[in-house]
């Protein structure tokens, strides 16, 4: 069983945390961090952790399809990673991309998601990507829920007992993302709800 501990990583910035391309020397601390949200949550609906090999192969897979899978350094470790892929296979989905984003256990509530998910969105609009899909398992993730509202993410439906999990049905929250100025929806800089006075 994988232990999320302290993950492995370099020397952060004495300035802060810094968010950075992941590397193949990530990847132990990517599937340590992944692996006690399987093992603990409904977060994802994995069941069984992929494996350090796994990741090897996404981050290829996505580098190769010129998509961003960064990390954020903190306190000397890689506490958390992120990164966006195809939403479906079909060519004409090709601009539509959906994130992932997991924080080390001990690294949540100290704004690094804000962090990484601002630079993962900015990084996914230069390789192409024109609307960004997230999909948030149910109510035991708000955090995820307030994470991506915050950066301009509306709700755009609801799917009710598609995962099973701990021996009970779960569902999703699918939210959207527009990257491109002049399409409705939010975008880059622009608040999700009008401010509350």
């Amino acid at each position: 069983m994988s232990d999320p501990g302290t993950p492995r990583g370099t020397a952060a910035s004495p300035a802060g945390p810094v968010v950075r391309p992941a590397r193949h020397d990530d990847t132990d601390a990517v599937a340590a961090i992944y692996d006690h949200w399987v093992r603990t949550s409904t977060a994802t609906f994995e069941l069984e952790p992929p494996g350090v090999g796994h990741w090897h192969d996404r981050l290829d897979a996505l580098g190769a399809a010129g998509w961003p899978f960064l990390v954020v350094e903190a306190d000397g470790a890689v506490a958390g990673f992120a990164y966006v892929g195809p939403w479906r296979t079909r060519p004409a989905y090709a601009a539509t991309v959906e994130d992932t984003l997991y924080l080390h256990p001990d690294a949540t509530g100290r704004g690094l998601g804000t962090l990484l998910l601002t630079a993962l969105l900015d990084r996914a609009a230069a390789a192409g990507a024109r609307e960004v899909v997230a999909v948030v398992a149910d109510a035991e993730t708000p955090a995820s829920l307030a994470l991506h509202r915050r950066a301009g993410f509306v709700e755009a439906g609801r799917l009710e007992r598609v995962g099973r999990k701990f021996d009970r049905w779960l569902g999703t929250t699918l939210l959207q993302r527009s990257l491109v100025a002049g399409t409705p929806g939010p975008r880059p800089g622009q608040r999700s709800e009008p401010p509350v006075s």
